[in-house]
């Protein structure tokens, strides 16, 4: 499954009310180290198939999710189970290291 582009309209919907643990990456296209953890996140999307969701949200076009999480800096990553946030982390980090935050976490 590759990531869910989720949006202030959507954010409940997707994240909050997921079945399964949803990371979410609250990224924008002019971050540089958002872009470097985007592949990573993508192949842990198909990787962890199943067991979790990544969803991804676009600060610039919907700051409301950005804002009602308290995000001041990107990128931003949240681990949602059962609708409540069980992890948390800021700034990018090498593929391995974002497994197993995930994996700890769930």
């Amino acid at each position: 499954m590759a990531t869910v582009a989720v949006t202030d309209a959507t954010f409940d919907e997707e994240v909050k009310n997921s079945d399964v643990p949803v990371v979410v990456d609250f990224w924008a296209e002019w971050c540089g180290p958002c872009k470097q953890i985007g592949p990573a996140l993508e192949e842990l999307s198909t990787e962890m198939e199943g067991k979790i969701k990544i969803a991804k949200v676009d600060v610039d076009s919907n700051p409301n999710a950005a804002a009602a999480m308290g995000v001041r800096g990107i990128p931003a990553l949240f681990i949602f189970k059962d609708g409540q946030v069980v992890s948390n982390r800021a700034g990018a980090a090498p593929k391995a290291a974002l497994q197993s935050w995930i994996e700890d976490a769930i």
